[in-house]
């Protein structure tokens, strides 16, 4: 590129450096990346802070949560290890309500528990908070978020509005733990005992109820 030249005093030509082209400056894809990944990061760090209780209880209006005292004999206060299964129960005595079990795990010389219980009419009480293991399941205890459900007589069979809160709380559950849908057992499967009794004895209305579940 030829030199420019412009006049001074005294009509001498003073010549001009070249202008210089400025260069562009390329925003390294590194600088993009490294901002979004943070972000990424501290999302899952707030995730499992959440799931550790560190954050609140987030259920639901329809769940009326009732946690048991940490006091309480029954409620241990173990972190679950991580959440595989939703497990199913019935009560094992019936004409009792919601409320009525919930208190009886509450008492002093109780060591059985769930984290959520469903009554006769459908009314739903959430009893231990969903990052602390229940005294329900066993040995599964360990990975599973447990419901007691209420029965009217000793066939176990749950009444219309019970059966609608159970297939409603599974699905969202299984959605709140991302687990699929199909990731429910019963008591019966864990150890053999005969619960929840009526879909031990009817085997076709556990299927419906797991197909009730996936299509909610």
């Amino acid at each position: 590129m030829p030199a420019q030249t412009t006049r001074t005093k005294g009509n001498q030509a003073k010549r001009l450096p070249p202008k210089k082209k400025q260069k562009q400056q390329k925003r390294s894809p590194f600088k993009i990346l490294i901002p979004l990944l943070v972000i990424l990061v501290l999302a899952g760090l707030v995730g499992n802070l959440i799931r550790l209780g560190l954050g609140e209880n987030h259920v639901p209006a329809w769940i009326d949560s009732q946690i048991l005292p940490e006091d309480c004999n029954s409620r241990t206060g173990q972190k679950l290890s991580e959440v595989r299964d939703i497990a199913v129960h019935y009560v094992g005595n019936p004409g009792t309500t919601a409320q009525q079990n919930r208190d009886y795990f509450a008492q002093p010389d109780t060591d059985v528990n769930s984290h959520f219980v469903i009554g006769l009419e459908g009314e739903v009480i959430q009893c231990i908070p969903l990052n602390e293991r229940s005294s329900a399941t066993n040995e599964r205890n360990v990975d599973t978020i447990s419901i007691e459900v209420c029965h009217p007589d000793d066939s176990g069979q749950f009444t219309e509005e019970s059966y609608a809160s159970l297939v409603k709380l599974t699905a969202w559950l299984c959605d709140h733990e991302h687990i699929g849908r199909d990731r429910v057992i019963r008591h019966y499967d864990v150890t053999g005992k005969l619960c929840p009794l009526y879909f031990v004895e009817h085997e076709e209305a556990w299927d419906q109820f797991r197909q009730d579940v996936k299509n909610y």
